[in-house]
């Protein structure tokens, strides 16, 4: 087919590159803004949707999840934020001096 479309293009090797590219152009544009668009609420890319379940891992985090009294999840894990399981302090690079 493409043999077909080379062997079709005219005005030698300039036009067949430029009729080519032009052929391209046109086929990209034709997908992008008329393909795609028809075919997007036809495909489950944005139909997204998020359980609680068990997961069956061990140290997975369950179902209970907090929330305020907006209704948001809170990030924050229980207790207070002192209660880290590692060090924040180390491996930090401290802040240059201003002094120097």
């Amino acid at each position: 087919m493409y043999a077909w479309i080379w062997r079709k293009l005219p005005f030698g090797l300039p036009g067949k590159l430029v009729g080519s590219l032009l052929l391209a152009t046109t086929m990209v544009a034709l997908l992008w803004y008329v393909v795609f668009p028809w075919a997007e609420p036809l495909l489950p890319f944005d139909d997204v949707q998020v359980t609680q379940e068990d997961s069956g891992v061990p140290g997975a985090p369950d179902g209970d999840v907090g929330s305020g009294d907006d209704g948001a999840v809170d990030d924050a894990p229980p207790g207070d934020e002192h209660d880290l399981p590692y060090d924040t302090d180390r491996n930090n690079t401290p802040p240059p001096d201003e002094d120097e």
